[in-house]
C-alpha cells in the first residue's frame, strides 16, 4: 500500500498540475547556507573552468575510464571525497578506501584498486582540496 502512496504522490506532483509547487532557484542566503555547510563538512567548492580541466586531465592520465565521460560527475565525486582528505588527514589509508570505494565505473564496479585509488586521492587533493 505505500508504495501505491508513493506512486500516486509522484505521479501527480510530475503531471503538472495546479497543485504542485514550482521548482525556484535557491536564493542567495539559501547558496550560502549550502556552500557554508560544504565547507564545515569538509566538500570544497565546485573549482572553476581551468581547475577542473587540469584535475580531469590528471584523472584521464590514471585511467580515462575513471571520467568515462561524465566529468561532472567525476568533480562531484572529488569534491566529496575532499570530505575524507579533510576529516582523516592523516588517514591515507581510509582515503584510498573510500575512493576505491567512490570513483567506480562499469568496467571497474569495485573501483580501480588500491594503487590507481592513491593516485585518484592526489589528483582530488591537488587540484579540488590543495588547503587540506
Amino acid at each position: 500500500m505505500a508504495c501505491r502512496a508513493l506512486t500516486a504522490c509522484t505521479s501527480t506532483a510530475s503531471s503538472g498540475s495546479a497543485d504542485a509547487a514550482p521548482a525556484k532557484a535557491p536564493t542567495a542566503n539559501e547558496s550560502k547556507a549550502i556552500a557554508d555547510a560544504e565547507a564545515a563538512a569538509g566538500i570544497s567548492p565546485k573549482p572553476d573552468a581551468t581547475t577542473q580541466a587540469k584535475y580531469i586531465q590528471a584523472l584521464t592520465r590514471i585511467d580515462a575510464e575513471i571520467v568515462n565521460g561524465k566529468p561532472d560527475k567525476a568533480v562531484s565525486r572529488g569534491r566529496i571525497q575532499c570530505s575524507m582528505i579533510h576529516n582523516f588527514p592523516k588517514g591515507k589509508a581510509k582515503q584510498v578506501h573510500s575512493a576505491e570505494l567512490r570513483f567506480i565505473s562499469p568496467n571497474h564496479p569495485g573501483g580501480f584498486g588500491k594503487a590507481k585509488a592513491a593516485q585518484i586521492v592526489e589528483a582530488v587533493h591537488t587540484y579540488l582540496c590543495p588547503k587540506f
